[in-house]
């Protein structure tokens, strides 16, 4: 049977955090990591109270140090398989097992826990813009992700030990991208999100533009530039 790890970066999460990892808790029998990313609210002293297993980091380093670091902790304690999956309360932990066996079964390196499998996409701004990522890691890979910011993946272990030993890789699309150019197999299980109950989402409007311009410059002139095999 695989080890597995359930990633659950945290920052300002304090009145979403019990409720996340209750939910992990209750319907899985995975190990967790909370890693708290320096919040400046609550969220320490829950998971303090509450006796949740995580990590602290001294300073606010943003998502991208926090999944690291939770890599590192599923290399460092051998485990075969860890799942990025947020502390906002919008993810379901009911779905975690299907993306396992993605990996098991059907031998995916990766697994993204995906809206639009058998869902079409609503017509609004913030699809049209993971609609334009989907078409630009088509163009560049050949492959066709339809829920490229997904932020509930899977990676084995050979992913796991991607993220530790490439410290530019992000939980972002342009590293799915990455790993694509490397060979590496990506597959997608249908999934329901739910709307953050407490807090803001840090991509407001303007950040949200910013966020698909950088996420389709780093496709285009970084990712795509990965030679396979290399």
């Amino acid at each position: 049977m695989q080890k597995v790890l359930i990633i659950i970066p945290a920052y300002n999460e304090a009145l979403n955090i019990k409720k996340t990892v209750e939910d992990v808790i209750k319907n899985t029998k995975y190990d967790y990591i909370v890693i708290n990313d320096c919040s400046k609210d609550d969220t320490k002293k829950v998971c303090e109270e509450n006796n949740f297993n995580f990590l602290s980091l001294p300073i606010n380093y943003g998502l991208t140090s926090g999944v690291q670091l939770g890599m590192k902790y599923a290399k460092k304690n051998g485990y075969d398989i860890a799942i990025q999956f947020d502390g906002d309360g919008q993810h379901e932990a009911k779905y975690l097992k299907d993306l396992v066996k993605e990996i098991e079964k059907n031998k995916s390196d990766i697994a993204i826990g995906s809206r639009f499998v058998t869902e079409k996409k609503p017509v609004t701004m913030r699809m049209l813009g993971s609609n334009i990522i989907t078409g630009t890691i088509k163009l560049t890979t050949g492959k066709t992700i339809k829920d490229p910011t997904s932020g509930m993946r899977a990676y084995n272990k050979e992913a796991i030990d991607m993220f530790v030993n490439n410290a530019s890789l992000t939980p972002e699309p342009d590293t799915i991208v990455y790993m694509l150019k490397k060979k590496m197999k990506v597959g997608e299980v249908q999934v329901e999100m739910k709307d953050r109950e407490f807090g803001e989402s840090y991509l407001k409007p303007i950040k949200a533009i910013e966020y698909m311009i950088n996420m389709f410059f780093s496709i285009v002139f970084i990712r795509a530039l990965t030679r396979k095999n290399k």
